[in-house]
């Protein structure tokens, strides 16, 4: 009767046993940039902290197969044995792009010294931005510049030093486009709408995108009236504005007849809209007659004394 509970206790012993055996991680995720034994098998015992190889640069990736495996555990006295002839371990470093407007910064700082337009845009064109460990910090320097005036192609090799990996330079080409300064709305506006400050902002575009007539100066488009739909972003154009209509088609209005010496007034119904200085065409109410007039303030239209009716 003694041997059962020596028999059980054999029993229960079993899976801790069996859950000390190695085992081949299907993913393994490494921070550091050195690939260690207990990254790559799960229970390797005292040896896990061994490096056994570079890990992945930040942001890739690379496979070790069933081959591999069994040669590093022999290699290193690891009893592992493999599930089947497809296991493999997925090796992969977390990390992070380099932001794109850091280049940017970095190599305007090198190009300007070089003659480049202070005002120019920078075209790196499909540039695949470095990768660096998540939180590492990164220093940036730009070697051999060179730039064409004549063109505004550049090119340049772009240092980067960042922990956890050793010095990366990365060749970079590309062009400096030139800008130009524009106004352009804040939001979408609908015709007739009058532009206030808000409604706009300055910014600057490729030359080549902006189009004749463009308005570059806030004062150019500041209470004028919109002579069509704007979307957000979009530059206003000088013919795209016009000055605000004090009279509005339809609306009744003030007709103002006056001759040395004698103002008269009487009601009408302006045909058209028109801004002050404007000409306009009124309907006078009272005769049913229509003249043209010329507008001098909101709903206030000025005819001259015997002006002629005008045929509609």
């Amino acid at each position: 009767m003694r041997s059962v509970p020596v028999l059980l206790g054999l029993l229960l012993a079993l899976p801790a046993a069996a859950q000390e055996m190695p085992a081949a991680r299907p993913l393994a995720v490494v921070e550091a940039a050195t690939l260690r034994l207990g990254d790559i098998f799960e229970n390797a015992g005292p040896r896990a902290g061994q490096a056994i190889g570079a890990a992945p640069a930040p942001g890739r990736r690379f496979v070790l197969e069933v081959a591999q495996l069994a040669a590093i555990a022999r290699a290193h006295g690891v009893a592992w044995r493999p599930l089947s002839a497809n296991e493999r371990v997925v090796v992969e470093r977390p990390g992070r792009a380099v932001p794109r407007d850091e280049i940017t910064a970095a190599l305007r700082e090198a190009l300007l010294q070089l003659g480049m337009d202070a005002e120019a845009e920078l075209d790196l064109g499909p540039l695949l931005p470095p990768m660096v460990p998540p939180a590492a910090l990164v220093q940036l320097a730009v070697e051999s510049p060179g730039f064409d005036a004549g063109t505004g192609r550049f090119a340049a090799t772009l240092v980067l030093l960042a922990e956890g990996m050793p010095t990366l330079r990365q060749r970079v080409t590309g062009r400096a486009v030139a800008t130009l300064p524009v106004v352009v709305a804040t939001r979408r506006m609908a015709v007739g709408e009058v532009v206030r400050p808000g409604d706009l902002r300055a910014a600057r575009l490729r030359a080549e995108r902006v189009r004749a007539g463009a308005a570059q100066q806030a004062e150019e488009v500041v209470g004028q009236q919109l002579r069509r739909p704007m979307a957000a972003g979009m530059a206003f154009l000088g013919a795209d504005l016009a000055p605000p209509s004090l009279v509005e088609r339809n609306a009744l209005v003030v007709l103002v007849l006056e001759a040395p010496g004698l103002s008269l007034t009487a009601q009408g119904r302006a045909l058209e809209a028109a801004p002050r200085g404007g000409l306009v065409p009124v309907m006078n109410l009272g005769s049913r007659a229509v003249v043209e007039g010329q507008v001098i303030g909101p709903g206030r239209v000025r005819v001259a004394m015997g002006a002629t009716p005008v045929s509609r």
